[in-house]
């Protein structure tokens, strides 16, 4: 870690310990990330399959940081040709990471990484209706008005039947059931809820069965008030 590294690259150090807490999230996040898209794949069949969804499949990661958890899971996928990828990072050194990550994994052509405010909803235009998008190490940040307005905004970020992939701690007090009420009252069905004993995090998974919704690239979803470390 040199001298010079930033706040939010010092936080992604307890990666290099596969034992640290984190990379225990990341494993979690990275499974629930394969179901994803083993799940969405499997929708995108031959062109004559009338209602298919088609390929690429589009996966979409706010807050990307080092981009491991969409990355590395792409790069194993059999079936990885198929999916593209928009990782959006404030961090430059963290989106550099990501980038010759990606390149290392051979998927320079599939993952772009862009180094930009992850809350302005203009940089995903291109990108959305996704089939998976990932909201990792921003609940726990950001307000409970700006968590609620986020998840809303998933209707219009996700294609029917899409699927998103969070994170948040569990400090007290515990705002994941708040969390969860929200998306399944935004028409998400919860797949998985992971909330490791021992542990203060969880991950959710969710899919997408409501009435899609206008996507708004004006939208500021959110602002973040904590730092990662002590967050809200």
């Amino acid at each position: 870690m040199a001298a010079g590294d930033s706040h939010w690259v010092r936080w992604h150090q307890p990666y290099r310990d596969p034992g640290s807490a984190l990379s225990e999230r990341l494993r979690i996040v990275q499974s629930m990330v394969g179901d994803a898209l083993d799940d969405t794949l499997g929708d995108a069949l031959d062109e004559g399959v009338a209602g298919a969804r088609r390929s690429p499949v589009r996966v979409v990661s706010l807050c990307a940081g080092q981009g491991r958890d969409v990355i590395d899971v792409v790069a194993t996928h059999p079936r990885a040709r198929e999916v593209t990828a928009l990782l959006v990072e404030l961090d430059p050194a963290l989106a550099d990471f990501a980038r010759h990550r990606a390149a290392g994994a051979g998927l320079a052509d599939q993952v772009r990484v862009v180094v930009a405010d992850a809350a302005r909803c203009s940089w995903y235009a291109a990108d959305v209706p996704a089939d998976v998008v990932l909201l990792c190490g921003i609940f726990g940040n950001v307000s409970d008005t700006d968590i609620a307005g986020t998840i809303g905004a998933m209707r219009g970020f996700c294609a029917p039947g899409g699927h998103v992939v969070w994170t948040r701690h569990r400090r007290p007090p515990d705002a994941t059931p708040a969390i969860r009420a929200e998306f399944a009252a935004s028409g998400f069905t919860e797949l998985a809820f992971a909330a490791p004993a021992g542990t203060i995090m969880a991950v959710g998974h969710h899919r997408f069965d409501g009435v899609p919704e206008a996507f708004d690239p004006e939208q500021h979803l959110f602002d973040f008030v904590g730092d990662g470390f002590a967050p809200v």
